[in-house]
C-alpha cells in the first residue's frame, strides 16, 4: 500500500506559479511510472545463496532496486526513538555550540565534519564548485513559511558515531549478503549519512551522479563507483524523494546541463521518484542520474544512507577528495575504515540475538575486539574522516 500524497502533490504544485500544471502533473505521472517498474519486492536469494538473478538483473538494468519490508516494526520504532533523541542534540543554530538544553551539540567536539544546514526549501548544491562541481544545475527554491528558521538541518555525515539506531542497520546481514552478492566477499565501505527532509524545510539536491574517479578509466564498467543503500524511516515519495533516470548508471558521465535544456525545464522527462514504505531499503547505483526536489509536502523523508564498493575500485586508488581528504587507499587504510563494519555487526548482534550475523571475510582474522561496549561509539568517533571517497 503506497501512502496517499494528493494533499502534498497540490501544496507542492502550489509553488511553482505558472508551472503549476506541468510539475502537478509531472508528480503524478512520475509516481505512476515509477511504480509499474519491476523493480521492487522482498530481499531474495536462490537456492545457492546467490542474489536472485531476477533481482540482479532489475538492478543491472535500471539501476535501483527497492527492497520491501527490510526492516520490521520493532526495528523501525527503534530508530525512529533514536532519531529523535539524535535531533535533540542538535545545535539550536548552525554555529552553535550547544543544544537547547543548552548541552554540547552534537558533534561539536569532533574534527570530520558531521552535521550540515541548508536554506529552508533551497538547493545549496546545484551550480556550486561544491563536490568538484557535479550538481551541475540549480533547481528551483520555493519560498519557505514566513517562520521557517534561516537555516535546518540537511545531511549529518558520518553518522554510525551517532547513532546506535543506524549503526545496527549498516550491518543488516541480508543488506550485506546483497553487498557481497554485487561487489564481492571482499567489498569495501565508502560513506555513510542521514539525509533529513523536514516537510516545509527539507532542501533540493539537484540533478547530479556520484562518483569522479572512473569515470575515464580503461575497465569502466556499470558498478565501478559502488553504490548506496537508503534506508527509509518514514517512506520516500514522488514530492521528498529521490528521482532516479532509470539506466542511465550504464551511459557513463552525462551532461546534466545539456539534459536540463533539452527538456525545457527541470523536469526531467524520463526521471522517476523512488518510491518507498517505511522499512523499505533501496539499492541505488551511484552512477544514476538523480537528485531530489525541496520537500514542500507534508510528509518527513529520513534516509539512513550508506554504500559499499568493490574493493578493486578503490584498492591503491587516489580518491576524489569529496567526502574525506584525497588520499590514496592502501589495504591498511581500506582495513581501518572497514572496522566501522565489525563494530556494526557486534552492535546488531547484541539488540538482535535472534539473527544470524553476516560474517564480513576481510575482518575474519582481525585481532580487534568489536564487542558491542558502552564506548563503541566512541571508538567511531572521526571515523568518516577515512571516508572511501571516489
Amino acid at each position: 500500500m503506497i501512502t496517499d500524497i494528493s494533499d502534498s502533490i497540490e501544496a507542492c504544485a502550489a509553488h511553482y506559479g505558472n508551472d503549476a500544471d506541468a510539475m502537478r502533473q509531472y508528480l503524478i505521472n512520475g509516481q505512476q511510472k515509477a511504480l509499474e517498474l519491476p523493480n521492487r519486492g522482498p530481499i531474495l536469494f536462490d537456492a545457492d545463496g546467490q542474489l536472485n538473478s531476477g533481482i540482479r538483473a532489475a538492478y543491472i538494468k535500471y539501476g535501483f532496486y527497492i527492497f520491501e519490508n527490510v526492516l520490521d516494526p520493532q526495528e523501525l520504532t527503534d530508530i525512529e526513538q533514536d532519531l529523535a533523541q539524535l535531533k535533540q542534540r542538535f545545535a539550536v543554530n548552525n554555529g552553535d555550540k550547544v543544544n537547547a538544553k543548552g548541552e554540547p551539540a552534537l558533534g561539536v567536539d569532533c574534527k570530520a565534519p558531521n552535521l550540515l544546514w541548508a536554506k529552508p526549501l533551497g538547493d545549496p548544491l546545484g551550480g556550486t564548485p561544491i563536490a568538484n562541481g557535479r550538481h551541475q544545475v540549480k533547481l528551483f527554491e520555493p519560498t519557505a513559511a514566513s517562520d521557517a528558521p534561516k537555516e535546518s538541518p540537511f545531511v549529518l555525515l558520518g553518522s554510525l558515531q551517532f547513532s546506535p539506531a543506524c549503526l545496527r542497520v549498516y550491518a543488516h546481514p541480508e543488506l550485506l549478503k546483497v553487498a557481497q552478492a554485487i561487489n564481492g566477499e571482499d567489498f569495501a565501505p565508502f560513506h555513510e549519512c542521514l539525509f533529513i527532509k523536514e516537510p516545509g524545510l527539507g532542501a533540493a539536491v539537484s540533478w547530479h551522479q556520484d562518483g569522479d574517479t572512473h569515470w575515464n578509466n580503461p575497465e569502466f564498467d556499470a558498478q565501478i563507483h559502488g553504490f548506496n543503500f537508503m534506508a527509509q524511516a518514514y517512506g520516500s515519495t514522488a514530492v521528498n524523494g529521490v528521482w532516479v533516470v532509470p539506466g542511465s548508471h550504464a551511459l557513463g558521465r552525462q551532461n546534466i546541463k545539456q539534459m536540463v535544456e533539452d527538456a525545457g525545464s527541470e523536469r526531467l522527462p524520463d526521471a522517476v521518484p523512488i518510491i518507498c514504505n517505511a522499512g523499505d531499503v533501496v539499492i541505488c547505483n551511484r552512477q544514476l542520474v538523480h537528485g531530489s526536489f525541496a520537500n514542500t509536502g507534508f510528509e518527513p523523508r529520513i534516509t539512513i544512507n550508506f554504500g559499499f564498493h568493490k574493493r578493486s575500485s578503490v584498492l591503491d586508488v587516489k580518491g576524489a577528495g569529496i567526502h574525506s581528504e584525497a588520499a590514496i587507499y592502501d589495504a591498511a587504510m581500506i582495513e581501518k575504515r572497514a572496522h566501522a563494519i565489525g563494530y556494526a555487526i557486534e552492535a546488531r548482534r547484541a539488540q538482535y540475538p535472534q539473527e544470524t550475523p553476516f560474517s564480513y571475510q576481510p575482518l575474519a582474522h582481525s585481532s580487534t575486539d568489536f564487542s558491542w561496549q558502552p564506548d563503541t561509539l566512541a571508538k567511531l568517533k572521526d571515523y568518516n574522516l577515512l571516508d572511501l571517497s571516489i
